[in-house]
């Protein structure tokens, strides 16, 4: 019974999101991650926040190199924040995919406005539970915001199936902190809060990716007020 409860709230859940990122939370967030100065000061700190993450990402996978020949999915892309600069760096391919239809006919128009070779970059609507294929490296950023920790963990798992060398995620870290500020209100304030924030333990997310024979190979904590962000990158060193 607790079982099939908790897959009914795993189904409400996913109805709030897509509903909330196809509508009021399109025109909000599609604010965020953009140029746009019609943003408030919470707005302005997440967008900083979520744009040191992607910065980070794309230098390390500079640093990598070898882009040209490696695959990518970027799994609940947003509005291509990242997608789009990883094209323009010469990624040989990448599959982009959100929950919202709205989120990615904005991918793709940002993505034409930006010249960027549209061969190189498939788009599709999906929530990560219905991804499929196989890519050198797959990265999830910022959207575990949406699952409990049991459900994140069970992304992270089924994440690594898609991979064949590298996983990136990001997630808001389980803090007492955190939890004190989501407790009275100030975690991701006002309208923001018509879906629900998780904070989830690091350790959790860690010990999913190992049992999928995934190594952490680096971190990077991301904050600016009202903005908290785990980034790990994990290396694939076994096929368990």
């Amino acid at each position: 019974m607790a079982t099939e409860k908790l897959q009914e709230l795993k189904k409400v859940e996913k109805a709030e999101v897509a509903s909330y990122f196809n509508g009021m939370g399109f025109e909000r967030w599609n604010r965020i991650y953009s140029n746009s100065s019609d943003v408030n000061k919470v707005q302005r700190n997440i967008r900083i926040g979520h744009q040191k993450t992607v910065d980070d990402v794309l230098l390390w996978l500079k640093e990598e190199g070898g882009l040209s020949e490696k695959s990518f999915c970027d799994a609940g892309c947003g509005v291509g924040s990242l997608s789009i600069p990883l094209a323009a760096m010469g990624a040989g391919s990448i599959f982009a995919s959100d929950i919202s239809e709205a989120m990615i006919a904005e991918t793709l128009k940002r993505a034409m406005d930006g010249g960027v070779d549209l061969n190189r970059l498939k788009l599709a609507t999906s929530d990560l539970e219905g991804l499929e294929g196989s890519f050198n490296t797959v990265i999830c950023l910022d959207v575990f915001i949406h699952y409990q920790q049991d459900a994140a963990e069970e992304m992270v798992r089924h994440l690594c199936s898609l991979s064949k060398e590298r996983l990136i995620v990001s997630f808001a870290p389980y803090t007492p902190l955190l939890a004190l500020l989501k407790k009275i209100g100030q975690f991701f304030p006002g309208p923001s809060k018509t879906t629900r924030a998780y904070t989830l333990r690091e350790d959790g997310i860690v010990n999913a990716a190992r049992e999928c024979g995934f190594e952490p190979l680096r971190r990077k904590l991301n904050n600016a007020p009202f903005y908290f962000s785990q980034l790990i990158e994990f290396k694939k060193v076994s096929l368990k």
